[in-house]
């Protein structure tokens, strides 16, 4: 006879279940009636950033994710809520990852509630996906109409300059003329630089894929950060460990991606303080999936500073195009860093430490596909 609908049959062990939950891919998180843990799997620790121990089974969930609120509100609302979310979306903001969950009730043949399971998914991964590509496709707008006004922008701004320079040749005794002519220069120059950067922005970015040593973009990327803007007295620390393996990518966007965070960084300093730049591998992050590749290692890049730092209120825009803080800003800094990290299938972040300062965390595979913007 066979075993009834629901029912377990006995030739599976306890260990089979076991198993079959610990290998899961998904996060699966279970807890008691009495909020106490029952199940939580190897895929559910990683996600949110939990070291696990054997000794966690049986004790309160909500002191096992004492770290992740969020999460524990999710759990606790299993017993509390009439219609619980299937399909929902929620960021972790202790780590910035991006987890969908379904949330059931666990309940005994007789109808009542014995506990709850959530199970949940990194999103992460799709979310930077999903957004890249929508990138993609406002970048090719704003290119077309980008180039047609610069175009048209480029040349009356190139003939004010030489009409200034004549001027300002033509009236050598007068003080008053020169300053006004050195200025009207200078705001030209300005607004030139500002029409190059916009059709950078937009232009898409054709990787020159090679073997880079990221100690050797980071020397390249101060001394060009130094040309840009003056550094004073801002120390720079290098920590980057001597077997850090290179990457796949291309040396002169990283260059750029390194300078533009530096050249931030000793802006927000204003002569004085310190800048950090500090490098380790990861482990491969995602399981493959059928018929993938096997999942590469990663390598985080940590630029940090002690400066004033970035106001929350703005934290979530300052990757936007065109976004700035700064009076003569373009706001396309950032927006080009993010550009060129997405280019090489990487991911950054900022956040504000705890100490004072802001982080900025870039993170890039050994090796990637490129596929985008290409």
């Amino acid at each position: 006879m066979s075993p009834k609908p629901g029912s377990i049959d006995a030739t599976v062990t306890t260990e089979f279940y076991r198993d079959l939950v610990w290998t899961l891919r998904n996060g699966v998180l279970a807890v008691t009636r009495d909020g106490r843990i029952a199940v939580m799997n190897e895929v559910a620790y990683r996600i949110l950033a939990l070291t696990p121990r054997t000794t966690d089974i049986g004790r309160p969930f909500a002191e096992i994710l004492k770290d992740q609120p969020d999460v524990s509100r999710i759990v606790a609302g299993a017993f509390e809520l009439s219609h619980l979310p299937n399909r929902a979306e929620l960021r972790l903001k202790s780590t910035g990852k991006v987890i969908g969950y379904t949330l059931s009730q666990v309940r005994d043949p007789r109808g009542r509630i014995t506990g709850a399971t959530l199970f949940f998914k990194d999103l992460t991964r799709v979310e930077q996906l999903e957004e890249r590509e929508r990138l993609r496709d406002r970048l090719a707008a704003l290119g077309e109409m980008a180039a047609a006004i610069a175009h048209e922008v480029k040349n009356p701004l190139a003939g004010i300059e030489v009409m200034a320079g004549v001027l300002k040749r033509q009236l050598p005794d007068s003080e008053d003329a020169q300053s006004i002519l050195r200025d009207i220069i200078k705001e030209a120059k300005m607004a030139n630089a500002i029409v190059l950067e916009v059709l950078d922005f937009v232009r898409p970015i054709r990787l020159q894929v090679e073997r880079v040593s990221l100690a050797d973009v980071v020397r390249d990327a101060i001394s060009m950060a130094e040309s840009h803007i003056a550094r004073g007295q801002v120390q720079v620390q290098v920590a980057l460990p001597e077997d850090l393996a290179p990457i796949q990518g291309d040396p002169h966007q990283l260059r750029q991606l390194f300078t533009n965070l530096l050249t931030n960084a000793f802006e927000a300093l204003g002569g004085t303080g310190l800048v950090r730049i500090a490098a380790k591998q990861l482990p491969p992050e995602e399981e493959p999936s059928a018929g993938a590749e096997t999942p590469v290692p990663m390598i985080q890049m940590e630029v940090t500073d002690d400066g004033p730092g970035i106001p929350e209120d703005v934290m979530d825009r300052i990757f936007s195009p065109f976004f700035t803080t700064k009076p003569q800003g373009s706001g396309l800094g950032l927006a080009i860093v993010r550009k060129i990290v997405d280019a090489h299938d990487g991911r950054i972040d900022v956040s504000a430490r705890p100490e004072g300062g802001t982080r900025f965390g870039v993170t890039l595979p050994v090796s990637g596909s490129h596929e985008l913007f290409r």
